[in-house]
C-alpha cells in the first residue's frame, strides 16, 4: 500500500495564470484583477468562432428584446460574436487609456471597465436566455475571486434576467392547459417573482385558496438552446485541442442530453415528485409539492414556498449559515448516494433559506440519475484516498474509468496534491471551514490548463458521469465558500456514506436521524 503525505501544503497559484487567462507581456502586472473580468468573456469569444463561418454568409438583425420569442441559430450566432467583439475591443481600448495614467487613476478606470463588460454582459445572455444565459450564471458564483462588482453584475441572472410580457407568458399557460391563467387560476399576478434561463416564474392562487407558483417556459427557447447546443460539439472540440486527454463525444452527448431533458416540464414535474416524496416531513428539507392538474409540457405549477434568498440569507448569523450549509450537504450527498440522483443544477437561486437550517429546494429540470456501477465507482475512489490513502487503488480506479490512465507519468504524490484538493474537507476527522478562496482554487483546478496542476489536467480525461458531479461540486463548494461554512464534514460524511454508519454528530443530524427512523 503506498502512503503518501496527504497533510502535505498545496502550492501556491500560479498568480500570472489564475484568471484563466493566458499571461501575455503587454498587459501590466497590475492589471491582474482587471484580467478576471476579461475572463469572463473567453467562454463567449470561444463560442463566437463558432458562428464565424455563419456570419460570413448572413446579415441577420439580432435586435432581440425579453419579450419576443428566443429563436434563431444564426441570430445566437451573431449575439455571440459581437459580445466578443465589443468586449476585447472595448479591452484594447481601455489598456490604451490607461498606458499614461498613474496607479490611482488606472485602478479607477479598471474598476470602471469590469463594471461596463459585466454589465453588457449580463444584459446580452439575460435576453438570450438559454445555454448561453446559463454560462452567465455559473460565471456568477463558481470564481469567489471575480471583483465583486463584477459577480454583482452578473448575479441578476440567478433569478432576476429581464422577464417576457405577462401576456406572452398568459399565451403559453393557454397554449398548454387550454384556458387563460385568469381562467385558471383565483388569482393571477402577470408580473414574475423570478426569471432565469429556461422559464420565469408567477405567483397565483388556486380556487381551493392554495398559494402556487407557476413556472412558464418562454416560447422557442427549446429552438434556441438546439441551436446552443448545435454548437458544443465544436466548442468542446476547441476544448479538446487545449485538452489531449479530453474525450468530448461523450462529453457533449451527456450535456446535450441533460440540458434538453431540462426543456420538458413534465419530466421536471416528476423528478421533483419523486424528491417531494422521499424527503416529505423531513425535519428541515423541503420540496414543494407538484400541482399536476395545472401542470404541462411547458408549464409547472407548485406549491408557492417562503423564504428569503441567498444573499440575505449571507448577512444571517455564522450559527445560522453552518446550519443552512449542513442541510444542503446532506441533501447533496444523501441524494447522491441514498437515491443515486441528484439536481445538477446547484446555484443561489435554487434554494430559499428559513432560520433553524430549513432549506427549500427548486428547480428539478436538471436531474442525473446514477447508475448503482457508478456509484460504486464513487464509493470505491473514497475508500481508497480517503480512508486507505492508497494512492495505487485510488490510480487504478482512475485509469478503469478513464478519468487519469495510469500511462501518465504522474509520481503519486503529485497525484495526490491534485485530487486531494477535492477532499480535503474530509480528509482529517475534524472542523474545516469552506472558504470562498477554497472554491475558486478547485475552479482553477478544472480550467486553469496553465496552472501548476496543467499537466495532470491536460492528461485527464471526463467521463460522462462525472460532468454533472463535478458540476454539483463546483457549485457546492462555491456556496459553502460564500457561507464559510464550518462543521466537521467528515463526521457528517460517515453518517450518509455508504460504506460507513457514522453515529448522529449534530443536533441536526439527531433530528434526521429520527426522521428516517419514522420511514
Amino acid at each position: 500500500m503506498a502512503i503518501v503525505d496527504f497533510e502535505r501544503s498545496h502550492e501556491e497559484p500560479d498568480m500570472a495564470a489564475e484568471s484563466g487567462v493566458p499571461y501575455a507581456p503587454d498587459v501590466l502586472p497590475e492589471s491582474r484583477t482587471l484580467r478576471r473580468s476579461v475572463a469572463l468573456t473567453i467562454g463567449l469569444v470561444a463560442a463566437a468562432w463558432v458562428g464565424a463561418s455563419q456570419l460570413r454568409r448572413a446579415r441577420v438583425d439580432s435586435t432581440e428584446s425579453a419579450g419576443q420569442s428566443v429563436r434563431g441559430g444564426v441570430r445566437r450566432s451573431a449575439q455571440v460574436a459581437r459580445i466578443g467583439t465589443r468586449s476585447g475591443g472595448a479591452f484594447a481600448l481601455h489598456q490604451a487609456r490607461r498606458v499614461f495614467a498613474d496607479a490611482e487613476r488606472r485602478e479607477a478606470l479598471d474598476t470602471e471597465f469590469e463594471m461596463k463588460t459585466a454589465a453588457h454582459i449580463a444584459e446580452s445572455l439575460g435576453n438570450m436566455k438559454g445555454a448561453m444565459m446559463k454560462l452567465g450564471q455559473m460565471a456568477s458564483y463558481l470564481d469567489a475571486g471575480m471583483p465583486p462588482h463584477v459577480r454583482e453584475a452578473l448575479a441578476q441572472l440567478q433569478s432576476d434576467a429581464p422577464p417576457m410580457s405577462g401576456e406572452l407568458a398568459a399565451g403559453v399557460v393557454e397554449a398548454e392547459l387550454g384556458k387563460r391563467p385568469e381562467s385558471l387560476f383565483a388569482e393571477w399576478d402577470p408580473v414574475p417573482i423570478a426569471s432565469a434561463s429556461i422559464g420565469q416564474v408567477h405567483r397565483a392562487m388556486t380556487h381551493d385558496g392554495v398559494a402556487v407558483a407557476v413556472k412558464v417556459q418562454y416560447p422557442g427557447i427549446d429552438e434556441a438552446i438546439r441551436s446552443d447546443l448545435g454548437s458544443a460539439d465544436l466548442l468542446f472540440g476547441g476544448l479538446a485541442m487545449m485538452f489531449p486527454g479530453l474525450d468530448s463525444g461523450p462529453l457533449v452527448d451527456e450535456l446535450r442530453e441533460r440540458l434538453v431533458e431540462e426543456l420538458d416540464y413534465s419530466l421536471e414535474a416528476e423528478n421533483q415528485r419523486f424528491f417531494a416524496d422521499t424527503y416529505r416531513e423531513h425535519p428541515f428539507i423541503h420540496v414543494p409539492e407538484v400541482v399536476d392538474a395545472l401542470s404541462a409540457k411547458r408549464v409547472l405549477t407548485t406549491e408557492l414556498a417562503d423564504g428569503v434568498k441567498f444573499d440575505e440569507m449571507l448577512t444571517w448569523s455564522q450559527d445560522e449559515r453552518n446550519k443552512a450549509a449542513e442541510t444542503i450537504f446532506r441533501f447533496v450527498f444523501r441524494s447522491m448516494y441514498g437515491l443515486r440522483a441528484f439536481n445538477g443544477d446547484p446555484h443561489p437561486g435554487n434554494y430559499l433559506f428559513r432560520p433553524g437550517g430549513h432549506v427549500v429546494f427548486l428547480d428539478f429540470g436538471l436531474v442525473k440519475r446514477f447508475t448503482e456501477d457508478e456509484v460504486e465507482v464513487f464509493s470505491s475512489m473514497l475508500r481508497s484516498f480517503v480512508f486507505e490513502q492508497d494512492v495505487a487503488s485510488f490510480r487504478k480506479t482512475l485509469d478503469e474509468i478513464g478519468l487519469l490512465p495510469l500511462s501518465a507519468e504522474f509520481d503519486d504524490q503529485a497525484v495526490t496534491d491534485y485530487f486531494g484538493h477535492f477532499y480535503e474537507w474530509v480528509l482529517a476527522d475534524e472542523e474545516k471551514t469552506m472558504t470562498p478562496e477554497y472554491g475558486s482554487e478547485s475552479v482553477r483546478r478544472f480550467f486553469d490548463a496553465s496552472g501548476p496542476h496543467g499537466d495532470i489536467m491536460k492528461a485527464a480525461n471526463v467521463p460522462p458521469s462525472f460532468v454533472i458531479v463535478q458540476r454539483i461540486n463546483l457549485g457546492l463548494y462555491a456556496l459553502m465558500g460564500d457561507m464559510h461554512a464550518t462543521r466537521n464534514w467528515r463526521r457528517i460524511s460517515e453518517e450518509i456514506w455508504p460504506f460507513t454508519d457514522g453515529a448522529p454528530s449534530t443536533p441536526m443530524s439527531e433530528a434526521e436521524q429520527e426522521w428516517l427512523r419514522s420511514q
